[in-house]
């Protein structure tokens, strides 16, 4: 996908004069630096410090150790899979190849190399997702626990291997901050987690070619940071990865001030990417979790270097892991809200490791536990690792913190509201995205997702792709591709390319009772017709175990689709309005009733593709059928539209 004219005129408009000089500024000096890289200031005397402290490794539980050796022996064996794609060639990669298309990516200056033209370069964040080595990170973890030489031997070939070729400022890897920022946080966990064997000074501190690259990762981040309405989760890893390496690669006459620029950077960018509440801005909240997981590594490396960080950085951590503990289901699964791309910030663990619950148990060792906080069972490598170094926080009474679990989230506009502990239904009537251009937000105001004991039954269908595929990109951003009403065809707000939104949706929700009774309750509007307003009200009544929701429309008579995505375990029998949905769980029967409005014609859709409807995405660059039911009428002010969604007992 090649951006056209209009879309850059669109992206200029959504930036402000600060901005616009900024990007100005970064222009000059891209065509600048298209002469040879200038040297590397020489560097005397480096040596590695940022251990882990004695005994850190011996608090990695058992199960978490075999997970991550299996992970391990996979890798070695060449084994690995990203997005959906299926690769054998991990042994020794070709750095620049994408497997799902077979194109190679084109060398010469970075800046000049299309990255968003997939016939040019092919699936950018398949050839993106191997350079941030977190693959390496899991084979130095291996040989940390085991002591088997094998997993650093490989480490050091990919290594090697990377770093000749790929020289600065060479090439697909040289183009996008939060990879080089990601990938200097991994350098710095693959270090520390070789410190045992011989060959790790050799490979880094003694290494010309490794001083070489850490310092024009750092150079470059200095020089082009993510600015104004791209200030997102992209700043965040660039601060992260900039601010762990000069903690813990100090080595060059920059570091200092290197350390200090990322360091206000990110506790400036922190702030300003999440809510009071805790919930991260982007409302989209895979990256709640990988903002989460930088923070707390920048943090990690802060303490090992005994560099003092500003109290704001650690509140802000704190927050968002007590609003990531209050919105999880009673299976530690999070909203899927907004964009996911599976983004990790920091991979020390091998498959089958909860990400949510690894986020929940690291949040405890460093900031304790709540009493409503759910449970997290089993254990994994990252919270010991991290907590080993991370000063505690947040447990000597000081900081004031949820006394009960919250359910309404007022300046995210996401309410949770639970029936009993299995009947879980995220609302949404919140903001429309982050900043100017809400690049990874969805058209999805009043949007519900509900689960019954972990299950997806009317389920977010997620996002499934960014690059190359114009076509699911709109659909899975789309109103329709949501649990919420559409009118006239047409996005509640209006896109203006695949990470740019021109006009918003403006949401706000008008009673949110979540808590005390039989009855929770949540009623929202939004304006993202203009002329016609759409309300929705929400009941869950525990009791009953009923789901009743509300549609109203308030405007000029209109063109209504309303939506219901079933989640992929979920089969339907429809007979005129009324939906049998019947699942298992656990090896265990499971069924509810879903009653449909009667003024509208009712439809089920799965595995559509001209056009798509009847997804559902379960992450990155993988899709799989599921049953959408789609009602179709008109709507004015005189009719509303009533959904009962009953459980069995």
């Amino acid at each position: 996908m090649t951006m056209s004219a209009g879309w850059y005129l669109r992206r200029l408009s959504r930036m402000g004069p600060r901005e616009v000089g900024g990007r100005v500024g970064d222009a000059v000096r891209r065509r600048r630096w298209r002469a040879a890289p200038p040297p590397r200031p020489a560097v005397a005397g480096a040596r590695f410090t940022a251990v882990l402290p004695a005994g850190a490794l011996a608090a990695v539980p058992p199960d978490a150790v075999k997970r991550l050796v299996a992970g391990a022996d996979r890798l070695m064996d060449g084994h690995a899979e990203y997005f959906g794609v299926e690769r054998d060639d991990l042994a020794d990669p070709d750095w620049w190849r994408d497997p799902r298309t077979g194109r190679r990516a084109p060398s010469g200056y970075a800046f000049d190399v299309p990255y968003r033209d997939e016939d040019a370069v092919g699936d950018i964040k398949q050839i993106w997702e191997p350079s941030r080595h977190q693959h390496l990170t899991v084979l130095a973890a291996a040989y940390a626990l085991t002591g088997d030489e094998r997993y650093a031997e490989r480490v050091a070939g990919h290594l090697r291997s990377w770093w000749a070729g790929n020289p600065p400022l060479r090439g697909v890897h040289w183009i996008s901050g939060i990879e080089l920022g990601i990938r200097l946080l991994s350098w710095v966990w693959v270090r520390r987690l070789l410190d045992g064997w011989p060959g790790a000074p050799a490979l880094f501190e003694e290494n010309p070619v490794a001083l070489d690259q850490i310092w024009h990762h750092q150079r470059w981040l200095a020089a082009f940071p993510s600015r104004g309405s791209s200030a997102n989760n992209h700043v965040i890893a660039e601060d992260a990865g900039q601010f762990a390496a000069a903690c813990a690669f100090g080595w060059f006459p920059s570091s200092p001030r290197w350390r200090s620029a990322a360091l206000r950077s990110l506790e400036r960018n922190l702030r300003a990417n999440t809510f009071p509440s805790g919930l991260n801005r982007e409302l989209a909240t895979e990256y709640h979790g990988l903002v989460l997981e930088l923070g707390l590594a920048a943090v990690a490396e802060a303490d090992a270097a005994a560099v003092p960080v500003p109290r704001t950085v650690r509140l802000v951590l704190l927050r968002m892991t007590d609003a990531l503990a209050a919105v999880v289901d009673n299976r530690l699964r999070p909203p899927r809200q907004g964009d996911a791309d599976d983004g990790h910030g920091l991979v020390l663990d091998g498959a089958g490791t909860d990400r949510w619950g690894s986020l929940l148990a690291t949040g405890e060792a460093v900031f304790g536990r709540l009493p409503w906080w759910p449970a997290v069972s089993g254990g994994d490598v990252r919270t010991p690792l991290l907590a080993a170094l991370v000063r505690p926080y947040g447990q000597d009474g000081t900081v004031r913190r949820p006394a009960a679990r919250p359910a309404h989230f007022p300046d995210a506009g996401l309410t949770v509201l639970r029936g009993g502990e299995d009947i879980w239904c995220r609302c949404d009537g919140g903001p429309h995205g982050f900043l100017s251009i809400a690049a990874h937000a969805h058209a999805d105001a009043l949007s519900v997702e509900v689960r019954h004991d972990g299950v997806d039954v009317l389920a977010d269908p997620g996002t499934f792709c960014y690059h190359g595929q114009p076509e699911w990109r709109r659909y899975f951003r789309s109103t329709l591709g949501h649990n919420t009403l559409e009118l006239d065809g047409t996005d509640q707000s209006v896109s203006g390319g695949p990470f740019l939104w021109t006009r918003h949706a403006r949401s706000r929700v008008l009673a949110a009772e979540s808590s005390g009774g039989t009855t929770a309750r949540w009623c929202a509007e939004h304006d993202g017709y203009q002329d016609t307003v759409h309300r929705r009200r929400v009941e869950l009544t525990a009791g009953s175990r009923e789901l009743r929701i509300t549609d109203e429309v308030r405007g000029p008579r209109r063109a209504v689709r309303l939506a219901f995505h079933l989640g992929p375990a979920v089969t339907a029998e429809l007979t005129g309005n009324r939906a049998v949905l019947t699942w298992t769980r656990d090896g265990e029967d499971r069924s509810a009733v879903l009653d449909l409005p009667g003024q509208l014609s009712w439809r089920a859709h799965r595995g559509e593709s001209a056009p798509p409807l009847g997804w559902y995405s379960p992450g990155f660059g993988r899709k799989e059928p599921a049953t959408t039911l789609v009602g179709t009428g008109a709507a004015d002010d005189a009719q509303g539209f009533v959904t009962v969604l009953g459980f069995g007992g």
